[in-house]
């Protein structure tokens, strides 16, 4: 698992492991074609290679989080999916200045009257950069193979879940046949991979994709080296359809302590740094060179708890605390955490206070409890639920447990993660005041007791897409593990039938209004259980050189970030500073701004053109 962006709590996100996907919106709509400028920075003079060699520039990002796979069909985490972004097409994109539905691999997509047939029209001008062409059997090919086989389903099967039959009629033709109508057709964030490499793999569930490079993709970049924990990178794909990524190489290099990139940073080691604390970005601020990018954020951090982990053969495994499957618990350590005060000391507010699942950034998604059953600071009345709940002080002021014991639980906390150490700190004040211990147990890697659940609590966290599908999927009980000893899809456990009545009725839901207010109802469900206790919507704070890169594209344009987007945007369109002075690299942009042609879409539904308004998820993409 891995917390969303610190990154997400937890190393198999996502998919947010992605964190939630962009929504077709069903409202009539006609294709429309958009030139966006980029975000800026203040263009330098000059600039070298980041490497120091000459003849090519580099740009290098500081990353905290480990690659948990290189396979599109295993990885989870945030800054894998993202480098699978680059790396290759997916049907649809999104664009970068709002979110809405723009073509990527697929240039059109219509859907039959009853909504259970999808047509995609592949474009023309995609090759693999082995130079062979990427066509619609490719995208059978992959669809296919995570149908039929549970392993290559791993990280994207709830997309695939609902699919009846892919095929490809023709080398420009993609049939996708649903068993029910499906939200999600234009927000399938599934990598396509080249069927011709693909096919020759074993073993999806053990094949990582780290043995031979460059390794074969459509994306604007190809992914050519890779050392764990180290690096990963990345050349230009010079036969991309809307054109090459403008610096030579783009390198994402692993840290795993904060203040070490940061130091990076300001040394020109690196040219780009995520995750920023709030001490971080104040003393990047007055540097020279130096651009802090501080907008509202795309992820929620939470607590997560372990509702007794179980597989879908009815075992129970994992050694997670008795106490904490009584709502009254859950209920009592709800109240007793104070949001208000983690924004203000932990997060210097550079924060939301989290009460819903998905963050404001998600308007017509975002959802807040009211009145009663809100559940606000306060210490008098988690005790107090404590004590009618039958958990007595004993003389020295333990909570104790039914069992007649202290009650003591554990969370498990990011090492690298600063806000991790500090929130548990509060938790372990708030709390003793309870009469509840609290043991925070930092590990570098919180992956294998997660998975195993071998935890009471967890810091989580995921990016979330704009269309919130997946990052709600990961609470049903479809993906739990099919035994103890497999990995399901699942985020801590979650099994509820409520949850799952409702998230099965807003998958198949295409009026907008409707399933925006069944989303409403899984996240007001998912806050009275008590199993995610969401504190926190954090800013995306980040920081860049300005005399490394001349111009860059956030997402969204207005107030928007630069690392996890939903689409590659901002590294494909970065400008090296020496270019945008006119050093002559033949790149051709201005410091001003990258402007973007994110092409037409053409929709027919039921008959009708249809305009894609649509709702990207904030990636889900992605657990950071």
């Amino acid at each position: 698992m891995v917390m969303v962006t610190k990154v997400p709590a937890r190393p198999r996100s996502g998919r947010p492991r992605r964190a939630a996907r962009l929504l077709l919106a069903a409202g009539l709509t006609t294709a429309s074609l958009t030139a966006l400028p980029a975000a800026t920075a203040t263009a330098a003079p000059a600039a070298a290679a980041e490497d120091g060699k000459s003849g090519g520039t580099t740009l290098t990002v500081a990353v905290s989080q480990s690659i948990d796979s290189l396979s599109p069909f295993l990885a989870q985490k945030l800054t894998s999916t993202s480098i699978h972004r680059l790396a290759y097409e997916y049907l649809t994109n999104y664009d970068p200045k709002d979110a809405r539905t723009v073509p990527a691999f697929a240039t059109e997509w219509s859907s039959s009257a009853d909504k259970l047939t999808w047509t995609y029209r592949i474009r023309e001008d995609s090759t693999w950069s082995d130079g062979k062409p990427a066509t619609a059997e490719d995208a059978a090919w992959t669809f296919n193979k995570m149908m039929t086989d549970p392993n290559a389903a791993t990280a994207n099967g709830s997309f695939t879940a609902n699919f009846a039959e892919v095929t490809a009629p023709d080398a420009r033709t993609l049939v996708i046949r649903l068993k029910k109508p499906q939200a999600t057709m234009t927000a399938l964030d599934v990598p396509i991979v080249p069927k011709h490499v693909w096919e020759k793999v074993g073993d999806f569930s053990k094949f990582n994709n780290d043995r031979q490079f460059p390794i074969v993709g459509n994306g604007p970049f190809v992914i050519t080296d890779f050392k764990v924990d180290q690096y990963i990178k990345l050349k230009p794909n010079k036969t991309f359809w809307r054109g090459a990524p403008k610096f030579d190489e783009l390198v994402f290099k692993y840290y795993k302590d904060g203040d070490a990139a940061v130091a990076a940073l300001q040394k020109g080691e690196v040219s780009f740094v995520p995750n920023l604390t709030p001490a971080q970005a104040a003393a990047l601020k007055t540097q020279k060179d130096i651009k802090v990018n501080d907008a509202p954020g795309r992820r929620f951090y939470a607590l997560a708890t372990n509702p007794g982990a179980r597989a879908k053969d009815g075992r129970t495994f994992g050694n997670g605390h008795p106490a904490l499957l009584d709502p009254a618990v859950r209920k009592a350590l709800f109240l007793a955490v104070d949001r208000a005060t983690l924004v203000d000391k932990v997060f210097q507010g550079h924060a939301v206070e989290g009460e819903g699942y998905l963050p404001p950034r998600f308007g017509s998604y975002f959802w807040k409890p009211e009145g009663a059953q809100r559940r606000g600071y306060d210490p008098a009345a988690a005790a107090k639920t404590l004590d009618d709940a039958g958990y007595r002080k004993n003389g020295d002021g333990k909570r104790l447990g039914k069992d007649g014991r202290p009650l003591n639980f554990r969370i498990l906390c990011h090492a690298t993660d600063p806000n991790d150490k500090a929130v548990g700190k509060y938790l372990q004040e708030w709390w003793g005041e309870l009469g509840i211990g609290l043991t925070v147990e930092c590990l570098d890697s919180v992956s294998d007791p997660w998975v195993k659940g071998d935890y009471d609590l967890a810091f989580d966290g995921w990016s979330v897409n704009p269309d919130p599908d997946y990052v709600l999927s990961i609470h049903t009980c479809g993906t739990l593990p099919a035994t103890p000893k497999d990995t399901g899809a699942t985020d801590n456990f979650i099994c509820d039938e409520e949850f799952d009545s409702l998230y099965a009725r807003q998958a198949v839901e295409y009026d907008t209004a409707k399933r925006a207010d069944l989303v409403k109802r899984m996240q007001s469900r998912l806050y009275d259980t008590g199993y995610m206790n969401v504190m926190a919507y954090p800013n995306a704070l980040e920081a860049y050189r300005t005399d490394r890169i001349a111009s860059i594209t956030t997402m969204p344009e207005a107030a928007g970030n630069l690392w996890g987007q939903d689409g590659y945007w901002s590294w494909w369109s970065a400008v090296p500073a020496a270019s945008a002075a006119g050093s002559g690299d033949g790149s051709g942009s201005s410091a001003a701004g990258v402007a973007i042609g994110v092409g037409a879409a053409v929709v027919v539904v039921a008959g009708g053109l249809l305009l894609l308004r649509t709702r990207r998820r904030a990636t889900a993409d992605d657990r950071e």
